[in-house]
Protein backbone atom coordinates (compact mmCIF):
# COMPACT_ATOMS: atom_id res chain seq x y z
CA UNK A 1 0.00 0.00 0.00
CA UNK A 2 1.25 3.47 -0.86
CA UNK A 3 0.81 5.97 1.96
CA UNK A 4 0.75 9.71 1.33
CA UNK A 5 0.60 12.20 4.19
CA UNK A 6 -0.79 15.73 4.35
CA UNK A 7 0.68 17.72 7.23
CA UNK A 8 -0.28 21.10 8.59
CA UNK A 9 -0.70 22.64 12.02
CA UNK A 10 -4.13 22.68 13.61
CA UNK A 11 -6.63 24.96 11.90
CA UNK A 12 -4.76 25.47 8.62
CA UNK A 13 -7.36 23.78 6.39
CA UNK A 14 -6.06 20.20 5.95
CA UNK A 15 -9.48 18.58 6.04
CA UNK A 16 -10.81 21.24 3.69
CA UNK A 17 -8.14 20.29 1.13
CA UNK A 18 -8.18 16.54 1.79
CA UNK A 19 -10.57 15.46 -0.99
CA UNK A 20 -8.83 17.65 -3.55
CA UNK A 21 -5.46 16.08 -2.69
CA UNK A 22 -7.00 12.61 -2.73
CA UNK A 23 -8.47 13.11 -6.20
CA UNK A 24 -5.28 14.57 -7.61
CA UNK A 25 -3.34 11.53 -6.37
CA UNK A 26 -6.01 8.91 -7.24
CA UNK A 27 -6.58 8.05 -3.59
CA UNK A 28 -9.89 6.57 -2.43
CA UNK A 29 -9.10 6.22 1.29
CA UNK A 30 -8.40 8.97 3.83
CA UNK A 31 -7.58 8.81 7.54
CA UNK A 32 -8.51 12.03 9.32
CA UNK A 33 -9.11 12.67 13.03
CA UNK A 34 -9.89 9.07 13.94
CA UNK A 35 -11.98 8.28 10.87
CA UNK A 36 -11.33 5.97 7.93
CA UNK A 37 -13.09 7.51 4.94
CA UNK A 38 -13.64 6.04 1.50
CA UNK A 39 -14.78 8.61 -1.04
CA UNK A 40 -17.64 10.42 0.69
CA UNK A 41 -18.45 7.69 3.21
CA UNK A 42 -17.15 6.91 6.69
CA UNK A 43 -16.40 3.19 6.82
CA UNK A 44 -14.76 2.89 10.26
CA UNK A 45 -13.67 4.85 13.30
CA UNK A 46 -15.02 7.60 15.54
CA UNK A 47 -14.39 11.29 14.99
CA UNK A 48 -12.04 13.02 17.42
CA UNK A 49 -14.32 16.04 17.11
CA UNK A 50 -16.90 14.30 19.30
CA UNK A 51 -14.57 14.35 22.31
CA UNK A 52 -15.12 16.81 25.15
CA UNK A 53 -11.47 17.83 25.63
CA UNK A 54 -8.50 18.48 23.38
CA UNK A 55 -6.48 15.76 25.10
CA UNK A 56 -9.21 13.19 24.46
CA UNK A 57 -9.44 14.39 20.85
CA UNK A 58 -5.70 13.88 20.34
CA UNK A 59 -5.88 10.37 21.81
CA UNK A 60 -8.78 9.56 19.48
CA UNK A 61 -6.94 10.93 16.43
CA UNK A 62 -3.90 8.77 17.32
CA UNK A 63 -6.05 5.60 17.72
CA UNK A 64 -4.88 5.07 21.28
CA UNK A 65 -8.11 3.33 22.28
CA UNK A 66 -7.66 -0.40 21.53
CA UNK A 67 -11.24 -1.03 20.38
CA UNK A 68 -11.21 2.02 18.13
CA UNK A 69 -7.83 1.03 16.68
CA UNK A 70 -8.89 -2.56 16.04
CA UNK A 71 -12.06 -1.45 14.25
CA UNK A 72 -10.06 0.66 11.80
CA UNK A 73 -7.35 -1.99 11.32
CA UNK A 74 -9.99 -4.61 10.45
CA UNK A 75 -11.60 -2.25 7.96
CA UNK A 76 -8.26 -1.56 6.28
CA UNK A 77 -7.57 -5.28 5.99
CA UNK A 78 -11.01 -5.93 4.56
CA UNK A 79 -10.86 -3.15 1.96
CA UNK A 80 -7.16 -3.59 1.03
CA UNK A 81 -6.65 -0.07 -0.36
CA UNK A 82 -3.86 0.52 -2.86
CA UNK A 83 -3.31 4.08 -1.69
CA UNK A 84 -4.16 6.00 1.46
CA UNK A 85 -3.96 9.65 2.50
CA UNK A 86 -3.24 10.32 6.19
CA UNK A 87 -3.78 13.77 7.69
CA UNK A 88 -1.79 14.99 10.68
CA UNK A 89 -0.54 18.09 12.44
CA UNK A 90 3.08 16.93 12.14
CA UNK A 91 5.22 14.25 10.52
CA UNK A 92 5.59 12.71 13.97
CA UNK A 93 1.83 12.39 14.34
CA UNK A 94 1.49 10.74 10.93
CA UNK A 95 4.31 8.32 11.76
CA UNK A 96 2.59 7.38 15.03
CA UNK A 97 -0.66 6.68 13.18
CA UNK A 98 1.07 4.47 10.60
CA UNK A 99 2.82 2.51 13.35
CA UNK A 100 -0.26 1.82 15.47
CA UNK A 101 -2.31 0.84 12.41
CA UNK A 102 0.45 -1.35 10.98
CA UNK A 103 0.86 0.72 7.79
CA UNK A 104 3.92 1.61 5.75
CA UNK A 105 5.60 4.97 6.45
CA UNK A 106 4.57 7.69 4.01
CA UNK A 107 6.28 7.37 0.64
CA UNK A 108 5.21 10.93 -0.19
CA UNK A 109 4.81 13.78 2.26
CA UNK A 110 2.75 16.83 1.38
CA UNK A 111 2.44 20.01 3.43
CA UNK A 112 -0.47 22.42 3.58
CA UNK A 113 1.79 25.32 2.59
CA UNK A 114 2.41 23.55 -0.73
CA UNK A 115 -1.23 23.22 -1.73
CA UNK A 116 -2.95 26.21 -0.09
CA UNK A 117 -2.24 29.91 -0.44
CA UNK A 118 -1.31 32.09 2.50
CA UNK A 119 -4.73 33.73 2.26
CA UNK A 120 -6.52 30.35 2.43
CA UNK A 121 -4.47 29.26 5.43
CA UNK A 122 -5.07 32.53 7.25
CA UNK A 123 -8.81 32.34 6.55
CA UNK A 124 -8.91 28.78 7.93
CA UNK A 125 -7.06 29.90 11.06
CA UNK A 126 -9.47 32.80 11.52
CA UNK A 127 -12.48 30.46 11.26
CA UNK A 128 -10.92 28.15 13.85
CA UNK A 129 -9.94 30.89 16.29
CA UNK A 130 -13.06 33.04 16.09
CA UNK A 131 -15.80 30.46 15.47
CA UNK A 132 -14.32 27.11 16.49
CA UNK A 133 -15.09 25.62 13.08
CA UNK A 134 -13.66 22.21 12.16
CA UNK A 135 -14.14 20.50 8.80
CA UNK A 136 -14.96 16.81 8.30
CA UNK A 137 -14.32 15.77 4.67
CA UNK A 138 -17.63 13.96 4.17
CA UNK A 139 -21.21 15.15 3.44
CA UNK A 140 -23.39 16.33 6.32
CA UNK A 141 -25.84 13.47 5.81
CA UNK A 142 -23.02 11.01 6.47
CA UNK A 143 -22.13 12.42 9.90
CA UNK A 144 -25.50 13.77 10.97
CA UNK A 145 -26.54 10.78 13.09
CA UNK A 146 -23.17 10.73 14.90
CA UNK A 147 -23.24 14.46 15.63
CA UNK A 148 -26.83 14.87 16.76
CA UNK A 149 -27.00 17.99 18.91
CA UNK A 150 -23.79 19.48 17.53
CA UNK A 151 -23.76 22.62 15.41
CA UNK A 152 -23.35 21.50 11.79
CA UNK A 153 -23.02 23.40 8.54
CA UNK A 154 -22.77 22.11 4.99
CA UNK A 155 -19.81 23.28 2.93
CA UNK A 156 -19.86 22.79 -0.85
CA UNK A 157 -16.67 23.09 -2.87
CA UNK A 158 -16.82 23.75 -6.61
CA UNK A 159 -13.76 22.69 -8.60
CA UNK A 160 -13.35 23.28 -12.33
CA UNK A 161 -11.18 20.75 -14.20
CA UNK A 162 -9.17 21.45 -17.34
CA UNK A 163 -11.99 20.16 -19.56
CA UNK A 164 -14.34 22.69 -17.88
CA UNK A 165 -16.11 19.93 -15.94
CA UNK A 166 -17.30 21.22 -12.56
CA UNK A 167 -16.94 18.85 -9.63
CA UNK A 168 -18.95 19.50 -6.47
CA UNK A 169 -17.60 18.15 -3.19
CA UNK A 170 -19.56 18.41 0.03
CA UNK A 171 -17.93 18.65 3.43
CA UNK A 172 -19.30 19.20 6.92
CA UNK A 173 -18.36 21.99 9.31
CA UNK A 174 -18.75 20.98 12.96
CA UNK A 175 -18.18 22.98 16.12
CA UNK A 176 -16.91 20.57 18.80
CA UNK A 177 -17.68 21.22 22.45
CA UNK A 178 -14.00 21.61 23.37
CA UNK A 179 -13.39 24.35 20.80
CA UNK A 180 -16.61 26.34 20.82
CA UNK A 181 -18.63 27.77 23.70
CA UNK A 182 -18.90 24.75 25.96
CA UNK A 183 -21.85 22.44 26.50
CA UNK A 184 -25.43 23.46 25.98
CA UNK A 185 -28.76 21.91 26.94
CA UNK A 186 -32.03 21.80 24.99
CA UNK A 187 -35.04 20.98 27.15
CA UNK A 188 -37.71 18.63 25.86
CA UNK A 189 -40.30 21.35 26.43
CA UNK A 190 -38.53 23.58 23.90
CA UNK A 191 -38.59 20.79 21.30
CA UNK A 192 -42.31 20.27 21.88
CA UNK A 193 -42.98 24.00 21.43
CA UNK A 194 -41.05 23.99 18.15
CA UNK A 195 -43.08 21.00 16.98
CA UNK A 196 -46.38 22.65 17.86
CA UNK A 197 -45.46 25.90 16.14
CA UNK A 198 -44.42 24.01 13.00
CA UNK A 199 -47.61 21.92 12.95
CA UNK A 200 -49.76 25.06 12.92
CA UNK A 201 -48.40 25.88 9.48
CA UNK A 202 -50.16 22.85 7.98
CA UNK A 203 -53.75 23.49 6.98
CA UNK A 204 -56.13 21.03 8.61
CA UNK A 205 -53.98 20.28 11.66
CA UNK A 206 -55.94 21.83 14.54
CA UNK A 207 -53.48 21.11 17.36
CA UNK A 208 -50.95 18.61 18.69
CA UNK A 209 -50.92 17.38 22.26
CA UNK A 210 -49.65 14.57 24.51
CA UNK A 211 -46.23 15.00 22.92
CA UNK A 212 -43.25 13.04 24.22
CA UNK A 213 -39.58 13.25 23.25
CA UNK A 214 -37.31 10.25 23.79
CA UNK A 215 -33.53 10.59 23.56
CA UNK A 216 -31.41 8.03 21.70
CA UNK A 217 -27.63 7.92 21.06
CA UNK A 218 -28.06 8.99 17.43
CA UNK A 219 -30.93 11.44 17.83
CA UNK A 220 -34.49 11.84 19.11
CA UNK A 221 -37.88 10.23 18.53
CA UNK A 222 -41.08 12.27 18.87
CA UNK A 223 -44.44 10.69 19.69
CA UNK A 224 -47.49 12.93 19.49
CA UNK A 225 -51.27 12.94 19.23
CA UNK A 226 -53.05 15.38 16.92
CA UNK A 227 -56.50 16.73 16.31
CA UNK A 228 -57.41 17.42 12.68
CA UNK A 229 -60.26 19.32 11.09
CA UNK A 230 -63.06 17.10 9.83
CA UNK A 231 -62.70 16.56 6.08
CA UNK A 232 -58.91 16.94 6.06
CA UNK A 233 -56.97 14.55 3.82
CA UNK A 234 -55.19 12.86 6.72
CA UNK A 235 -52.85 10.72 4.58
CA UNK A 236 -51.63 13.89 2.90
CA UNK A 237 -51.52 16.42 5.72
CA UNK A 238 -49.98 14.29 8.48
CA UNK A 239 -46.85 13.37 6.46
CA UNK A 240 -46.52 17.03 5.49
CA UNK A 241 -46.73 17.99 9.15
CA UNK A 242 -44.04 15.45 10.07
CA UNK A 243 -41.70 16.80 7.41
CA UNK A 244 -42.14 20.38 8.61
CA UNK A 245 -41.59 19.43 12.26
CA UNK A 246 -38.47 17.42 11.40
CA UNK A 247 -37.05 20.26 9.31
CA UNK A 248 -37.70 22.92 11.96
CA UNK A 249 -36.29 20.92 14.87
CA UNK A 250 -33.15 19.89 13.02
CA UNK A 251 -32.58 23.44 11.80
CA UNK A 252 -33.15 25.12 15.16
CA UNK A 253 -31.50 22.58 17.49
CA UNK A 254 -29.08 20.53 15.33
CA UNK A 255 -30.68 17.40 16.79
CA UNK A 256 -31.11 14.43 14.45
CA UNK A 257 -34.78 13.47 14.31
CA UNK A 258 -34.92 9.70 13.89
CA UNK A 259 -38.71 9.41 13.72
CA UNK A 260 -41.96 11.26 14.34
CA UNK A 261 -44.84 8.97 15.29
CA UNK A 262 -48.25 10.61 14.92
CA UNK A 263 -51.61 9.34 16.12
CA UNK A 264 -54.78 11.12 14.97
CA UNK A 265 -56.85 11.13 18.14
CA UNK A 266 -59.76 13.37 17.28
CA UNK A 267 -61.63 15.25 14.59
CA UNK A 268 -62.71 18.84 14.99
CA UNK A 269 -65.81 20.27 13.28
CA UNK A 270 -65.45 23.77 11.85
Amino acid sequence: MQVISLVGSSGTGKSYKALVVAKENNIDYVIDDGLLIRGNKIIAGTSAKKENTKIAAVRRALFMDPAHREEVVKAIRAHKPDRMLILGTSDEMVDKITRVLGLNPPQKRLYIEEIASKEEIELARHQRRSKGKHVIPVPTLEVKKDFSGYFLDTLRIFTRKRDDTVIVDEKTVVRPTYSYLGKYTIYGRAIIQIARAAAKRIEGIKRIYNTEVSIHPNGIVINTDVAVVYGTAIMEKVPAMKNVIKSEIEHMTSLNVLAINVTVKSLVME
